[in-house]
């Protein structure tokens, strides 16, 4: 089984679990979009660029799944980024000291992440990680993260930071650094674990029910957005395989 798909110009992964723990190994850009930012794909040139240029993305997605049977017939596996991140963290390779760096939104979830990652038996301070400015929306560059990097040289770098930003911020740190660590874009998968975000239970997350949870927990923030991501369905049906940037150029 061809373990890759082409979705709206996006390399999908769509094999086992523990494969993708393999390839992650590998290095390279791993990115886990959900509904609502895909949706943004024709007008956000900054994150669909970042989308196409990452190694893999991980079918997190339960619409874009539904979509893409509706539109192709077939029915892909999803892995959730919850499924990604605790299956990396139980991985030897990923929990030998010094091999993962975290970037954190804010020094409250960095404390709640640490707490609970040490928790599961990784050995990790403050010095794994780096406290994520307020980027330029659009435009994500940090030469001081980059440096960090490089002296660190760190095998996995894990961005915790929101949907629409860590993708443009890692295909940033893929393009500069002079060596090819992993950079896992799971954003707030590890929010979930450590209580900083609505919990989400194993059985919630493989009824795909996760984005029920969350809208659950805060209705005024992930209602509107989760109805914004119903403009995927157009995209989707429209463009299947195909780039959304080249589609939309075709007219």
């Amino acid at each position: 089984m061809n373990e890759f798909r082409t979705i709206l110009g996006i390399n999908y992964f769509v094999g086992s679990l523990p494969r993708l723990v393999e390839i992650t190994r590998l290095g390279g850009m791993v990115v886990v979009p959900a509904a609502p930012a895909l949706a943004e794909l024709e007008e956000n040139t900054a994150y669909r660029e970042a989308l196409e240029v990452a190694k893999f993305a991980i079918t997190d997605s339960s619409f874009l799944i539904i979509l893409w049977f509706l539109r192709k017939g077939e029915i892909l596996r999803r892995i959730s980024g919850l499924q990604y991140l605790r299956a990396l963290i139980r991985d030897p390779a990923f929990r030998a000291e010094g091999t993962s760096f975290w970037i954190m939104p804010s020094s409250a979830d960095m404390e709640a992440n640490l707490n609970w990652l040490n928790g599961e038996g990784l050995r990790l301070s403050e010095a794994d990680c780096y406290l994520a400015p307020h980027y330029q929306q659009g435009k994500v560059e940090d030469k001081i993260l980059l440096a960090r990097l490089e002296e660190l040289k760190p095998q996995y770098v894990v961005i915790n930071v929101g949907g629409g930003t860590q993708e443009i911020l890692g295909a940033h740190l893929q393009s500069r650094l002079s060596y090819r660590p992993a950079i896992i874009c799971t954003g707030a998968a590890i929010a979930f674990l450590s209580g900083r975000q609505a919990n989400i239970y194993p059985w919630v997350d493989k009824m795909m029910l996760g984005w029920f949870a969350r809208c659950l927990s805060e209705p005024g923030k992930f209602v509107p957005r989760y109805i914004r991501g119903f403009r995927l369905t157009r995209i989707l049906l429209k463009y299947a395989e195909r780039p959304v940037s080249v589609a939309k150029n075709d007219g």
